[in-house]
């Protein structure tokens, strides 16, 4: 292994949860405001995952009043405070773009089912 390779693995996280496309996802993250920084949470549907390791990716999409806003987070970035899933949508494509021309109910996705 090279020594990018060794500096990698102890850039990325292992407390994430398993995401995919169409599950309703919490993302806290740090922001900075001047010499001040909070923690903003940005709550959406994951309409794309993109990357793997260090470069991975997700597109959060979500409906703030009545616009579309869709936000990209870097997942490893030491800026995601954490990322909780609050619902497993199914989907059965891996980018969910046809839901930028949905608004409403429309743009809602069935939830996954659990073998239970």
């Amino acid at each position: 292994m090279n020594v990018l390779d060794e500096i990698i693995q102890g850039q990325i996280r292992t407390d994430l949860p398993e995401l995919s496309s169409g599950d309703t996802v919490r993302v806290s993250a740090r922001v900075v405001e001047g010499t001040r920084e909070r923690i903003q949470v940005f709550e959406g549907t994951v309409m794309r995952l993109r990357g793997g390791g260090i470069q991975r990716s997700i597109t959060v999409r979500r409906i703030a009043s009545g616009v579309g806003v869709e936000r990209t987070f870097k997942v490893n970035s030491p800026r995601i405070e954490k990322i909780e899933v609050v619902r497993h949508g199914e989907a059965r494509r891996a980018q969910l773009y046809f839901l930028r021309k949905r608004v409403g109910k429309a743009a809602t996705l069935r939830e996954r089912r659990t073998n239970s």
